[in-house]
């Protein structure tokens, strides 16, 4: 289904859009969430920590990948609401050649360098081989994870967020049966785990990228010419440039608020991967509505439909208001069962020190929603730049806070560093907004 969101309702057309998204997004926490809680109770607490040391270093070799396809979406959800379905198809074959070179490039260079990284994190030395076994499997096949991300960016600014679902449910399910079949049954351990999640990947990929060439006459991408035009390319890369820097940059200030969490030892390792799996997923819904509103002020910007852009705007985030305040309520009340799902009775240490890390964190979700609505609305419009100073500004905000108040709180430090990064990250985009200056920004 097709969704032409220059029409009807704006908070239902973005609600409905997203609702789909948000299923997709949180089957896809379910590879990182299932991967840690089979690790973490067939295997044991150690090597849960060592399948968390990774997660910084993963984030950060996708993510300028990801930047590329967010950057691309934009212009593709413009084209759509334009009708120019001319510029669409020479967006999507250029980003082809783009994710494929950066993939190749990025796999290589992760199985060469992920020890050295995972050393200069301070990974300790009691879980740091489980760890480079871990990702360089995940590296070794990084081409997967780029052809899912890209199809599904593709589908999602067409008006199509179903597909990539569909795709997600499937290859979820899957990862759920092999990592019980490699890890509890064949005893691979965090080998296991990372070999399910990768055929897992491939195989949402493949169901996406079929998808794409038996409708491609419905999403107007028939008559495609496999050639990347420069100028095209070079608009890509003007796109999706700053979110790219955006999202390295963020994921740089991760992995070094990594670091200090390293320094506190195994147990804190373990309890900050938990608590930040089940974080990731409870804060689905305001990434998920946010990527919708992206895409319905994407097309509105195309169709010159401004004020319908500050409607959908407004509506959408009194309604994630709601949802924030009813998700961090059931986060504080099942904090401990929820962390029981990764550790069991004899790392009692590790549920104490990440129930409070999931009770600092969800109770500030209000923030983040402001931050990710307003950035999603400039993100749309085509306001790139301002997304980028915005990320630049929470990533200064949470290593700063962090290594301040480590100093006086502990480890609880770390965890009350991120309410107020996203309080500093999200003052630029509200300025921003309401100066205006976003509506002079469009693409096409």
């Amino acid at each position: 289904m097709i969704y032409d969101m220059t029409k009807g309702s704006p908070l239902k057309m973005i609600l409905s859009f997203s609702a789909p998204m948000l299923i997709g997004n949180i089957f896809q926490q379910i590879y990182n969430f299932v991967d840690a809680a089979v690790v973490g109770k067939f295997v044991g607490a150690q090597s849960l920590a060592a399948v968390g040391a990774t997660s910084t270093l993963m984030t950060l070799a996708i993510c300028f990948m990801m930047g590329m396809t967010n950057g691309a979406g934009i212009i593709i959800s413009q084209c759509f609401g334009k009708r120019d379905y001319v510029k669409l198809r020479e967006t999507v074959a250029s980003l082809v050649y783009i994710i494929a070179v950066m993939a190749v490039v990025t796999s290589a260079a992760g199985v060469c360098l992920a020890r050295r990284i995972l050393l200069i994190l301070n990974t300790p030395s009691d879980v740091i081989d489980e760890s480079v076994r871990y990702i360089s499997i995940i590296f070794a096949f990084m081409v997967t994870t780029a052809a899912y991300n890209a199809s599904g960016a593709v589908l999602r600014s067409l008006g199509d967020s179903r597909t990539p679902l569909f795709a997600l449910i499937i290859s979820a399910m899957l990862n759920v049966g092999m990592d019980l079949l490699f890890v509890v049954v064949f005893r691979m351990g965090v080998a296991g785990a990372a070999w399910a999640t990768v055929i897992a990947q491939m195989i949402s990929a493949v169901f996406c990228i079929m998808h794409i060439v038996r409708h491609r006459k419905i999403l107007n991408l028939d008559g495609i010419i496999w050639k990347a035009k420069k100028e095209t390319v070079f608009k890509i890369f003007r796109t999706g440039l700053p979110a790219s820097l955006e999202s390295c940059l963020i994921s740089l200030g991760t992995m070094s608020v990594q670091r200090l969490v390293n320094s506190f030892g195994s147990m804190t390792m373990a309890a900050y991967t938990a608590a930040t799996r089940i974080d990731s997923i409870a804060i689905m819904p305001v990434v998920s509505v946010g990527m919708s509103l992206s895409v319905f002020t994407g097309q509105n910007m195309g169709a010159d439909n401004i004020d319908r852009i500050k409607t959908g705007l407004y509506r959408t985030l009194a309604a994630l208001i709601g949802i924030c305040v009813v998700i961090a309520a059931a986060i504080v009340t099942f904090r401990v069962q929820l962390l029981g799902m990764f550790l069991d009775d004899t790392a009692a240490e590790a549920v104490k020190i990440g129930g409070e890390y999931l009770t600092i964190v969800s109770t500030a979700y209000l923030v983040a929603a402001v931050m990710r609505s307003y950035l999603n609305v400039l993100r749309g419009a085509g306001d790139v730049n301002t997304s980028a100073v915005s990320g630049i500004t929470e990533l200064g905000a949470r290593i700063l806070f962090a290594y301040i108040l480590v100093k006086f709180f502990g480890a609880t430090g770390i965890w009350i560093a991120t309410p107020l990064a996203w309080a500093a990250g999200a003052a630029i985009p509200v300025a921003r907004y309401y100066s205006g200056k976003w509506q002079e920004k469009k693409l096409v």
